[in-house]
């Protein structure tokens, strides 16, 4: 059985069939979880040998409406999919830093019937994060003596912080929903910049974006990137580091 067949059949024995009567409408619960699969498959990082790190931590936007038809269930169906997240990274062989999470938050900007889904990366508060496997034995450690220089993005969004691993020749940042650094931030260009990673050094390329990039306060078209610099983009700041494993 298939992990969202799973899924749909535990829902359909919750509160003895309420689920079906509340999502008798646009939105859809299986949906939702399809879409929280599709996150976790494109938020997803190697971050050393055998590790594949998604996110840990998922937010539903929903319109006032859904929300309101939701809020009663809505603590038992984020547990479901929670669950169902941890079963795909399970089988996909993924790896979190944290508990994983599931909540709904009502958005003004989501239309009816509508839903946007957003995730980070968080480790439990004091506790460095390490990448944890979705299903023991663990991944093999990096052999004796490798200390690779792991570069990543640090993204800060009001209290909150992000961490994005580049593993990929080309990390696009923007707005637009298939950004790899996706920026909710109205001063950021649907493709607003890309990072460029080869021969262990990073180059930041302004895509053309309306506002332009800084790297650590001076206008940058094109900049080679060293540990500690900041990059301001829109009003969100991002710091790249360029640590040892």
């Amino acid at each position: 059985m298939g992990v969202l067949q799973a899924f749909e059949r535990r829902l359909g024995g919750l509160v003895e069939g309420a689920f079906a009567k509340v999502f008798k409408g646009d939105v859809q619960p299986a949906e939702i979880a399809a879409a929280l699969q599709r996150e976790a498959d494109t938020r997803k990082n190697i971050v050393g040998q055998d590790r594949v790190l998604v996110p840990n931590e998922y937010v539903v936007d929903l319109s006032e409406h859904d929300y309101a038809r939701i809020e009663e269930w809505a603590d038992p169906l984020g547990e479901e999919l929670a669950t169902m997240v941890r079963e795909h990274a399970a089988e996909s062989g993924y790896s979190f830093v944290g508990p994983v999470t599931v909540g709904f938050e009502q958005k003004p900007t989501v239309g009816t019937g509508v839903f946007k889904i957003h995730s980070r990366v968080a480790a439990p508060e004091g506790q460095a994060a390490v990448p944890v496997p979705a299903t023991s034995p663990g991944p093999r450690p990096a052999p004796a003596g490798t200390l690779p220089r792991r570069p990543r993005l640090i993204v800060s969004t009001g209290a909150e912080e992000s961490a994005y691993f580049l593993s990929h020749p080309v990390t696009m940042i923007g707005r637009a929903a298939e950004s790899d650094v996706r920026l909710d931030d109205s001063g950021v260009s649907r493709r607003h910049a890309e990072l460029r990673y080869a021969n262990r050094q990073v180059e930041l390329v302004d895509l053309g974006s309306t506002n332009g990039v800084t790297v650590n306060g001076t206008p940058a078209a094109r900049a080679m990137l060293q540990d500690g610099d900041r990059i301001d983009i829109g009003a969100t700041p991002i710091i790249f580091r360029l640590d040892e494993d």
